[in-house]
């Protein structure tokens, strides 16, 4: 079985996630990077291709030159992997979907609700594949958590909480990451709803496999001359009946990417820390607590392929971002994989970062969530 070959777009020098998206491409030897539109600058392009330690040959100065130069090699690009700020989510996927390529394009996936929707349209058009970087649910124990909730060990859910805390954004933004997103041209409408918030609403709609179906917003931007949000609390109604709370900040001093998940049924309750990744806590209404650890033997079938290492050896965030490009892989090889964020939670995630943003800015109280 040959490995896939990506190309990739954005991720040129000074950029954090285009480094994580190679490593975790390559983890499983199923995909190698191998061409990319690095940056639009010619010169940068070049240098990334020499970090990445790819021939500078397929290092272009455009995603238009790369889809021109590989269509001519008989070792071509097997698809494209969108790495880039998200107001250049849509023309680079547009583009790739034109060229007959399939996208794995990060989140959110464009930058606006409307933008989704025709993206969307790009995506049926074409029947080519599209997946989405929501790397929380590549988590084996946040795939255990969705099949225990599946198979009825909390009961009914009745309460979800889920928190993204940061601080890093507490101050002035400077450098690449922080300008580009705060600046509403660039991250569109939703700052930290948008990077972040758009997470914790995947991972909880993921996990209770419920749909948000209403949402009261209270969105802000603390620090004095911010254009976007920078600090979120959504209370959220499920199709279900049950209620939620959704907490996201990057204001919070001294937090670092404290991502967690509380979700509490009828008969037991559960949690997942995603920088205590290798544990999940049920506790049972009777008083019992069960400690789940990653590799261990009580895990069930998809949990368990998707844990590379023994109990003890602690797994994170670079192997939950490689079971995305597992499970890519393999439906660009025709085969199975139903827990592939794909199209309809890109749509959802835009739907909910601009409903939130609209409610919050409006007053507009308790408003529905629909897509």
């Amino acid at each position: 079985m040959r490995r896939l070959r990506m190309g990739m777009i954005g991720g040129g020098p000074g950029a954090f996630i285009g480094p994580i998206h190679r490593i975790a491409a390559e983890l499983d030897r199923e995909i190698e990077l191998v061409a990319g539109a690095f940056s639009s600058d010619a010169g940068r392009s070049r240098a990334a291709a020499e970090t990445y330690r790819i021939d500078p040959e397929r290092a272009y100065p455009s995603m238009e030159a790369m889809f021109a130069g590989e269509k001519t090699r008989g070792d071509g690009i097997d698809f494209v992997a969108i790495v880039s700020p998200n107001f250049h989510h849509l023309p680079a996927a547009r583009a790739a979907l034109a060229a007959g390529l399939p996208v794995l394009s990060d989140k959110p996936a464009t930058a606006t609700f409307a933008e989704a929707q025709e993206l969307a349209g790009h995506v049926a058009s074409s029947g080519l594949s599209y997946g989405l970087t929501h790397t929380y649910s590549g988590y084996p124990l946040v795939r255990e958590a969705r099949a225990r909730i599946a198979s009825g060990a909390l009961g009914t859910v009745r309460k979800v909480v889920v928190e993204y805390p940061q601080g890093w954004l507490a101050g002035e933004a400077s450098g690449k990451q922080a300008e580009w997103r705060t600046d509403p041209a660039r991250s569109g409408p939703g700052g930290c709803i948008g990077d972040i918030g758009t997470h914790a609403f995947q991972l909880a709609e993921f996990v209770t496999g419920l749909k948000v179906t209403e949402l009261l917003a209270d969105l802000g931007a603390v620090v004095p001359g911010r254009q976007v949000d920078d600090d979120c609390s959504v209370l959220l109604r499920f199709e279900n009946g049950g209620r939620g709370v959704l907490l996201a900040s990057q204001i919070e001093v001294g937090e670092m990417n404290g991502l967690r998940i509380r979700v509490y049924g009828d008969k037991a309750g559960l949690i997942w820390k995603q920088e205590v990744p290798n544990t999940l806590t049920i506790n049972t209404l009777d008083g019992r607590t069960e400690i789940v650890h990653a590799g261990g033997s009580q895990l069930g079938p998809d949990a368990a392929l998707r844990t590379r290492t023994p109990t003890g050896h602690p797994e994170g965030y670079l192997e939950a971002f490689a079971n995305i490009y597992r499970d890519f892989a393999a439906v660009l090889r025709g085969e199975e994989a139903p827990l592939l964020p794909g199209i309809d939670t890109a749509l959802r995630g835009m739907a909910f970062i601009a409903t939130a943003v609209a409610a919050s800015r409006d007053n507009a109280g308790w408003v529905k969530l629909t897509v």
